[in-house]
């Protein structure tokens, strides 16, 4: 059975982490052109629809790395440092690509990040559990204050999957539970009767469940034969795919 398992094991933290950037770029680009010109993601074309939205597999692998990050970084404050510098670094290109359609109101994913590092920093601390919850609640209110990519979910990811770590059937109802609310409000926001948004929500749904399936069965843990190439990629990358895309809708006539 342990060898079965392991013959599953096709990714590493790093490749894992490439695969899903890969995909997040394709579908950032293909729908935030869309949008930038007036578009509509519903009018997209049913192949740029599949791709646009398999790009939040890469979110929940990041939310699980965070988790491991606490777990297993040197220095959690240099860690969460990071984190935010490289937040603040991104939301200049973050804004050149979201301002023309959301406004100048929003922040990029890595805020997110960074405060579902905090939640967890906080549950971990020696705090009483009133103070603990209060500060995860404030993590939330956080990146609702600020707009940030994911709101409230992401923190909610990162803190469940970190509290669940060594249950893996509680990790996977939580998990389960918080994809499913988030999809929920999606429905019942951009309309309830509207068949194209339950197919669109139970697709998101599916492939966030998908990232779910590829980091704890199709990976192994390990890290990479490059981890601090790889660490430093993964920053970069991130803001450097928004001047892409920005690049390619200047230059690219529409």
């Amino acid at each position: 059975m342990n060898l079965q398992r392991e013959k599953l094991k096709i990714f590493n933290r790093d490749s894992l982490k490439f695969t899903a950037i890969i995909i997040m770029f394709w579908g950032h680009l293909l729908a935030w052109l869309t949008l930038m010109r007036g578009g509509k993601l519903e009018n997209m074309p049913l192949w740029q629809n599949l791709i646009s939205n398999f790009a939040l597999v890469c979110p929940p692998v990041m939310f699980f790395s965070v988790a491991d990050g606490y777990k297993y970084t040197r220095d959690r404050k240099k860690y969460a440092l990071r984190l935010l510098i490289f937040a603040c670094i991104s939301q200049i290109p973050d804004w050149l690509v979201m301002q023309p359609v959301y406004g100048w109101w929003t922040s990029n994913v890595i805020f997110t990040l960074f405060f579902g590092l905090l939640s967890i920093v906080a549950w971990e601390s020696d705090k009483k559990k009133w103070q603990k919850i209060l500060l995860v609640i404030l993590c939330h209110a956080a990146t609702v204050l600020i707009m940030s990519d994911w709101l409230i979910f992401g923190v909610l990811f990162i803190l469940f999957i970190h509290i669940f770590r060594e249950r893996p059937k509680a990790r996977l109802i939580s998990y389960t539970v918080i994809a499913a609310i988030w999809q929920i409000i999606a429905i019942i926001s951009n309309g309830i009767t509207d068949v194209k948004v339950w197919t669109d929500s139970l697709l998101r749904f599916a492939v966030v469940m998908l990232a779910y399936f590829c980091v704890t069965v199709l990976c192994s843990g390990k890290k990479g034969k490059h981890p601090v190439f790889s660490k430093w990629f993964f920053y970069i990358f991130y803001p450097l795919h928004y001047l892409i895309i920005f690049a390619v809708f200047r230059l690219i006539p529409q």
